[in-house]
């Protein structure tokens, strides 16, 4: 299971942004993917906030529109009581704040839902947090470089993300 961040359902909507080919073939591929509904709160703030505020000014129909395909697709995870110890411990350990909050979230539930990596074109933002966990980008995922512990995603035949 590899957990996609925001920042890939964001590329998938936005044509003018540099990685939307690959952010739409990951999502469109069969390799199994799993979201978290904070994933899905992140979306649907920057999705519906105007454009001139940093975001894609779409109608609030259309943002859940896109959600409810992205549902179709990909495996929602269930927020379970186990994470919070865990957002916690590693809150304390690495001492973030702000909006670094929402990244270590994103971490303990990777962990404790044992997914094989995060999917993310935020690398830098969630390395310090995820100790060591892969932290690869949909371009990574679609090449069929391997992750987490020697297993390769599932790809496609013949799918390549546009260079």
């Amino acid at each position: 299971m590899l957990l996609v961040d925001t920042n890939v359902l964001l590329e998938a909507t936005d044509e003018a942004r540099p990685w939307h080919a690959d952010a739409r073939a990951l999502l469109e591929s069969p390799t199994r993917l799993v979201i978290a509904a904070q994933v899905i709160r992140e979306y649907l703030v920057v999705a519906t906030r105007p454009v001139a505020a940093n975001g894609l000014g779409l109608p609030t129909r259309q943002a859940l529109t896109n959600v409810r395909e992205v549902r179709r697709r990909v495996r929602l995870l269930p927020e379970e009581r186990p994470i919070l110890p865990t957002f916690l411990e590693l809150v304390e350990r690495v001492g973030c704040a702000g909006k670094r909050i929402h990244d270590a979230h994103l971490v303990a539930t990777a962990r404790v839902h044992g997914v094989a990596a995060i999917v993310s074109f935020n690398a830098d933002d969630l390395a310090a947090l995820a100790d060591g966990m892969p932290i690869v980008t949909p371009r990574q995922v679609l090449a069929g470089e391997k992750v987490g512990a020697g297993r390769r995603p599932r790809i496609r035949r013949g799918t390549r993300p546009r260079p």
